[in-house]
């Protein structure tokens, strides 16, 4: 004869007996085995969750248990078909959170709102396109609708010398001459952060000749990745799609973000030696040429600060507007004239702030200081720019701790050798300001020999930063020269 709890697993039978059933008894014994089961696989899914590799990231949300009412249940799927809640299920993007979290800057809107665009245009498969000119591994970013370019990325280990640089004649200049390899003043692999800099330094100083560019971190098929990486991420993609619960614990599924700077991309510019010539051919105006020169002087001031090593006339560009007839005017008044506009924009700062001054092979000299331009005295309005804020300390020294806000976000910083870059960098400023005070022009300004003004060794700091050097300057000459001095 059956047990009254096996009768009750088993069913209510054919005929019930007129008395009330004596299962009643045992169903709370049977509910709290029920929730103890259950409370033990939670128990136990906690700890393994706690020792895995990735339990700090949020992969899975907290389910708290309630009563669910249709709108709740409306926005969960609302939510589950947006675009950013399926940014997570998409193989390239890697860990979403983090990179969230990276590529956005609260003071400065419109800027993550354009990475925001690439981010969903690389979802959506526009892929950044591969410049095929230059040293490195750069690509031309794009819109949502793949019909604009909106910047030029940069990813570190695409670099010149970086260990994943798809230029091959890089890998040719290594292999072939190891003992002319790289430049000896600057730091390795750090250019990505020499773009950033550049800019900062141009914000800082009012210049606007310097495209906006930040640190970013982005994920593509079209990027250099090594073998493995490709490997992982298409095996994780796989499993995540034919085993979706074992998916979900993967920290990311797609390939790794790459780090590098993002540059906003200029319209309606070309190569600067492309109008040099015309200008020869065709002179500038009077305004015009006003103009043009006070745009070149803000571009000399910037190579000079940061020290830039490759400042030719192919890595910096220009924008010429000639005169037009307005479109409201009737052909007939000439004075309707639009009149023409010339703008610089100073691009390819990846090879500035160097540690030391150049004094090996090569001088790596400022191309523009054999232009007419050059010879001609600083104006009075590039003076009221830029000299008080260069012979202020405090904002020479603001300067260099928003630098190190940005170089010491590298893995391999080293404060020492920020220190040297920052050491040079103070020199090229005191240079400039006693070239400007004195009135005198760009080619007299790069003539002036070589400053370097380095803290004092000592105990006491002026900020946490330098706890290790005190708050004294010492200036110095350069006294050994490079060995080919015009290249």
């Amino acid at each position: 004869m059956k047990s009254d709890a096996e009768q009750s697993l088993a069913g209510p039978p054919a005929r019930p007996p007129p008395s009330p059933p004596p299962a009643a008894a045992p169903a709370p014994a049977t509910t709290s085995l029920a929730a103890s089961a259950v409370e033990e696989r939670v128990r136990s899914f906690s700890t393994a969750s706690e020792a895995s590799e990735d339990s700090t990231s949020a992969l899975l949300p907290d389910v708290a248990f309630g009563p669910a009412s249709a709108s709740s249940a409306a926005a969960s799927h609302t939510g589950m078909g947006s675009p950013r809640s399926n940014r997570e299920s998409q193989p390239l993007l890697g860990a979403r959170h983090d990179v969230d979290e990276f590529n956005h800057w609260p003071d400065d809107p419109h800027f993550t709102d354009l990475v925001r665009q690439a981010e969903t245009a690389i979802e959506s498969g526009i892929y950044p396109e591969r410049i095929y000119q230059g040293s490195s591994g750069s690509y031309f970013v794009k819109n949502s609708n793949g019909q604009k370019v909106i910047a030029v990325y940069k990813p570190k280990d695409e670099e010149p010398y970086g260990r994943l640089n798809p230029k091959w004649t890089k890998w040719l200049h290594k292999v072939c001459c190891p003992c002319c390899f790289g430049r000896s003043c600057l730091v390795p692999n750090q250019g990505y952060l020499s773009e950033a800099g550049a800019s900062l330094v141009d914000q800082k100083l009012q210049l606007n000749v310097v495209p906006k560019t930040r640190v970013v971190k982005l994920a593509s098929e079209t990027f250099n990745y090594t073998r493995i990486d490709r490997e992982k991420s298409r095996a994780k993609k796989l499993v995540s799609e034919r085993f979706p619960k074992v998916g979900r614990h993967f920290h990311r599924i797609g390939l790794p973000p790459k780090v590098g700077s993002f540059q906003l991309f200029v319209e309606g510019f070309k190569d600067a030696d492309y109008w040099l010539r015309r200008f020869e051919a065709e002179p500038l105006g009077e305004t015009t040429s006003r103009q043009f020169q006070l745009q070149f002087e803000r571009l000399v001031i910037l190579d000079y600060i940061i020290r830039n090593t490759d400042r030719g006339n192919d890595n910096w560009l220009i924008k010429y507007d000639k005169p037009e007839l307005d479109d409201q005017g009737d052909g007939e008044d000439w004075s309707l004239v639009k009149p023409p506009e010339v703008k610089v924009a100073a691009i390819d700062n990846g090879l500035a702030f160097p540690f030391k001054h150049p004094d090996s092979w090569r001088a790596y000299p400022y191309h523009w200081a054999w232009l007419p331009w050059a010879k001609v005295s600083f104006s009075q309005e590039t003076r009221d720019l830029v000299l008080p804020l260069l012979s202020d300390m405090n904002f020479v020294q603001e300067l260099c701790d928003d630098m190190y806000n940005l170089f010491q976000t590298d893995k391999g910083f080293d404060r020492h050798i920020f220190e040297r870059q920052m050491s040079v960098m103070r020199g090229q400023i005191l240079n400039l300001t006693q070239a400007l005070r004195d009135g005198k022009s760009p080619v007299q300004l790069v003539q002036m020999p070589a400053v370097i003004v380095e803290r004092s060794k000592g105990r006491v700091g002026t900020t946490a930063r330098f706890r290790s050097f005190s708050d004294t300057f010492t200036q110095s000459f350069q006294e050994k020269s490079p060995f080919f001095s015009w290249c």
